[in-house]
């Protein structure tokens, strides 16, 4: 009996310290975010923009879909802080936003560049929030007109964004995906600056029903969202942007790229295609007579993927060819193109600071003072080593026998 009485007294005291889950959340009293819009008004205040997840639109099992209306709805508000404004969605919104699945975050180009630090602080701060999400920068136009664009193959236009960047980042080298902490670690860097893919809307035609749900009814939507270059910032303002050509050295020097399709001049003429498989960029800083330089030995491995010209493949003096090509053309590109960002942009996002401080701690304490005029003359010195793997299924291309 007293052996009962001790172990129902250790349940009760158990029961008391058993508090459940004490922070749930009914999904019915939740607003799913997928994708957040920043923008910057004239008045100094926030514009932010949610795309929430409309369940009762969403295609089911059991009866393949709602009603035909809209799978997102859009919620806006201004404040003078993000967490105000988000907060304040509350007076339209029937449900709190819940940004725990965010995927997309856009940041209008006027506000890039203002500053994104100040509104990255409730991202990184927010408990609710991962930091898997993409950030991108919506080029020319604000991020409010980017989520309002209706999508087609992915009903959920986040999706669509989400998918889109990924996908490119892995077969074409001028995108890439950027991440909250790798953002956040790139601003506070001494030695390299941040870089966004941005995106645009593209409408054609009337912009009431390019973007109305009859977008999504058409074979070729007038409007669509695109993917551009990649944006430059200095700390966390936007300064500029690169063309395609510096995008792609941006992620071959970074060690970013991961496939992309490269045009070659075949040696007597026409084009063939090397495809990129894998890419390497070997980084080093020295210190020579008192300056800065920076050695790159970059080995890219691919196949030739299409070939538009005479040449006959069969013989290894072929191969070896267009291999030496390869790297010439490769290696005079990733030349301008640095050049173009040092004299143009004049902000080191390629990390060119990084490396001095990793071969010099010394040196680089008195370089990183000056570091964005030092970076401008720093000479690069590019060592490009290309193989071609394969050539495909076939040998020769029947265009010679056409011909």
């Amino acid at each position: 009996m007293k052996r009962s009485f001790t172990i129902f007294i250790m349940l009760i005291v158990f029961l008391l310290f058993t508090t459940g889950c004490w922070n749930r959340r009914e999904l019915n009293e939740l607003a799913i975010t997928l994708a957040i819009g920043l923008d910057s008004t004239k008045d100094g205040q926030y514009l932010v923009t949610t795309q929430v997840v409309n369940p009762g639109e969403l295609p089911t099992v059991k009866d393949g879909g709602g009603s035909g209306g809209s799978p997102t709805i859009i919620y806006q508000a201004k404040g003078k802080t993000v967490f105000e404004a988000i907060r304040k969605m509350t007076k339209e919104s029937p449900r709190k936003i819940y940004p725990s699945h965010l995927r997309i975050l856009v940041i209008g180009e006027s506000l890039a560049k203002k500053g994104i630090g100040k509104p990255l602080d409730l991202l990184s701060r927010d408990w609710e929030l991962r930091s898997d999400f993409y950030i991108v920068v919506a080029k020319g136009m604000r991020a409010a007109e980017i989520l309002k664009v209706p999508t087609s193959l992915e009903k959920i236009p986040a999706n669509q964004i989400f998918e889109a960047l990924k996908v490119s980042d892995t077969a074409w080298a001028a995108t890439s995906f950027v991440q909250l902490d790798d953002l956040i670690a790139d601003i506070v860097s001494e030695g390299k600056q941040p870089v966004l893919t941005g995106i645009q809307t593209d409408i054609k035609g009337d912009e009431e029903t390019s973007l109305s749900k009859q977008n999504v009814e058409m074979i070729d939507p007038p409007a669509s969202l695109k993917l551009q270059e990649l944006a430059v910032f200095n700390d966390d303002k936007l300064v500029g942007w690169l063309n395609e050509k510096q995008s792609g050295t941006y992620n071959v020097i970074t060690n970013k790229e991961k496939s992309t399709v490269v045009n070659i001049t075949c040696p007597k003429g026409g084009i063939a295609v090397y495809e990129v498989k894998s890419s390497n960029t070997e980084m080093k800083g020295k210190i020579k007579n008192g300056k800065p330089e920076i050695d790159l030995n970059i080995r890219v491995e691919g196949n030739l993927g299409e070939v538009e010209c005479p040449i006959d493949l069969t013989k290894t003096k072929t191969i070896e060819k267009l291999e030496k090509i390869f790297e010439k053309e490769s290696k005079k590109l990733f030349i301008n193109s640095i050049k173009q960002v040092q004299e143009n942009d004049k902000v080191d996002i390629f990390g060119f600071g990084e490396a001095i401080h990793r071969a010099d701690p010394e040196a680089w304490k008195k370089l990183k003072k000056d570091w964005d005029k030092n970076f401008e003359h720093v000479p690069v010195n590019i060592k490009v080593q290309g193989k071609i793997r394969n050539v495909g299924t076939v040998g020769n291309s029947f265009l010679e026998e056409i011909e």
